[in-house]
């Protein structure tokens, strides 16, 4: 049985996912991080253990978050991933939904419901009067094959079955990174605002870096006193991880809200679309500002792993 958790956080509070994950790790140590709110567990081993049913169990998980973080969350549980994630999707806040008989759940649903299948293929299908995942599922499978292609028209017919191949990996490399900072009080300086996003880049560049990875896009999300926020993303020049450049672009999006006098209360940084740096490319310079940043960096990183993350700090954020 795998669960699918999706936890209601706040996008400034996406930094609670890792200790969210540490929690689901106390029941069964196959979790899949899916960023920047959700995660799937294999818990076949836990129910036979604790003796619990999916819904039991789902139950304790969400009482355990709600004392522990305050984060509400709706689960999905199904025997394959697929059927977990669409039975989190037609949750109700604060439940679980289980999928006991998957050709039952799955019969009425449009097949746009189907994970694979975007609009360009639910317009074909939908254009011959599969237009849900019962009628796909009784269509034979050369049919879908002709419509589709052979590889996807398999796959899809396979879906509308309820057969999900794919597995829970644990330990799967994130597809993102969130760091958050808040403020004690209203805050109306943007000196104070780009003090914190300085704060957050070196954060997740120093992250990056010792995971040996880079983003290629930056997200910045602002919390206003009443509790809204705003959020844009942009993408950089170049995957990267080095400091100066994730600062520049964090600083233009920051700019690009026009905030003024707003009240913020707090600012939150995600860099998303991580990918190994080996298999990154980096467009050479004749700046050696450049260059001597970047070595500096690297210089700073040796020292942090070796005397603490706050052996190194831009001098703005040494008082």
């Amino acid at each position: 049985m795998i669960l699918c958790v999706r936890f209601r956080l706040e996008p400034v509070g996406e930094v609670l996912l890792p200790r969210l994950l540490d929690l689901l790790g106390e029941f069964t140590p196959v979790v899949e991080a899916a960023p920047p709110a959700e995660a799937l567990a294999d818990v076949r081993g836990a129910l036979r253990y604790f003796g619990w049913s999916p819904a039991e169990l789902g139950s304790v998980i969400r009482v355990r978050a709600l004392a522990l973080y305050g984060v509400d969350c709706v689960i999905g549980a199904g025997p394959n991933p697929m059927l977990a994630r669409m039975a989190a999707r037609e949750a109700r806040p604060g439940t679980t939904l289980v999928v006991d008989d998957p050709a039952d759940f799955l019969r009425d649903r449009p097949v746009v419901a189907l994970d694979g299948v975007g609009r360009a293929t639910a317009r074909t299908l939908c254009g011959y009067g599969l237009d849900s995942v019962g009628r796909v599922a009784d269509a034979p499978l050369a049919v879908l094959q002709r419509l589709v292609g052979a590889k996807a028209g398999r796959e899809l017919w396979e879906r509308a079955q309820g057969i999900d191949r794919t597995q829970v990996v644990p330990g799967e490399v994130s597809r993102s990174l969130a760091a958050e900072r808040s403020f004690p009080y209203d805050e109306l300086s943007t000196d104070a605002h780009r003090r914190a996003l300085l704060s957050l880049t070196a954060e997740l560049g120093a992250r990056m870096r010792t995971e040996h990875q880079v983003c290629r896009s930056l997200t910045v999300t602002v919390r206003y006193a009443d509790r809204t926020t705003s959020s844009r993303t942009r993408a950089l020049r170049e995957p990267t991880a080095h400091s100066r450049e994730l600062t520049a672009l964090a600083y233009a999006i920051h700019g690009s809200f026009g905030l003024q006098r707003a009240r913020v209360r707090g600012l939150a940084l995600r860099a998303e679309g991580l990918t190994p740096a080996e298999h990154a490319a980096h467009q050479l310079t004749f700046d050696p500002v450049d260059d001597k940043a970047r070595r500096l960096e690297a210089v700073a990183d040796r020292a942090r792993a070796r005397f603490g993350p706050k052996a190194v700090l831009p001098g703005s954020l040494a008082a």
